[in-house]
């Protein structure tokens, strides 16, 4: 049965992303450190075109989920960084340019208007309505795979909040950051089941199913 998903990297102390991001850190001071534990597999690289890498306890969980997936959902945040117009957002063409590194279409709530971006036959679809709209949309185009949120953690936040997350993976990474952006931030009361804990070189998994 299709799902609405979560995975996300954060620090010990909870956060997805360092104080004072820019265009140049778009992860904030120190976040690029909540990811090395991927950049280095090899299930990571060959969806980026990139040869080698590594086969660690990790990659299986990175395999599982590109199988799993068929649409995205995100923030424009997540996309490019900024926000207002596009026409003065200097990062418009978003942080992966014309080499999309996901597996299906993608929706991107945004307030801003704009014609979808389409390349190499992967497609973002640029949503406008709200949350409930870009959900539908990826639900439609996911079929029976899975809805991946992306991010960033607003967006997760809006999502478990309305109710339509199901599973969330948090991949915890042994650094603390200090200031920045947190997950949770805000977020409301919420039980959640504990179903699979995986040890890695670098990072822990921790899966849970959200409770209804």
């Amino acid at each position: 049965m299709s799902k609405v998903t979560a995975d996300i990297s954060i620090s010990l102390d909870g956060l997805v992303a360092g104080a004072n991001p820019s265009l140049e850190q778009p992860l904030g001071e120190g976040g690029e450190q909540l990811h090395e534990w991927v950049l280095g597999l090899e299930a990571w690289r060959r969806v980026h075109g990139l040869e080698g890498g590594d086969t660690t306890a990790s990659s299986e969980l990175v395999e599982e989920s590109l199988a799993s997936t068929g649409a995205y959902l995100m923030g424009r945040k997540m996309f490019s960084g900024g926000e207002g117009p596009w026409e003065d957002d200097p990062n418009a063409g978003g942080w992966w340019g014309e080499d999309l590194p996901f597996v299906g279409p993608v929706f991107v709530l945004t307030h801003h208007p704009r014609e979808p971006l389409t390349s190499k036959g992967k497609t973002m679809t640029f949503v406008t309505d709200g949350l409930d709209a870009a959900l539908a949309q990826a639900r439609e185009a996911a079929g029976k795979k899975d809805v991946a949120v992306a991010g960033g953690a607003d967006v997760i936040q809006q999502v478990l909040a309305a109710g339509e997350l199901d599973e969330l993976q948090v991949n915890v990474a042994p650094v603390l950051l200090g200031d920045g952006t947190r997950l949770f931030d805000g977020a409301a009361p919420q039980a959640l089941e504990l179903v699979r804990v995986v040890d890695a070189p670098g990072i822990t998994h921790l899966k849970y199913r959200v409770a209804r």
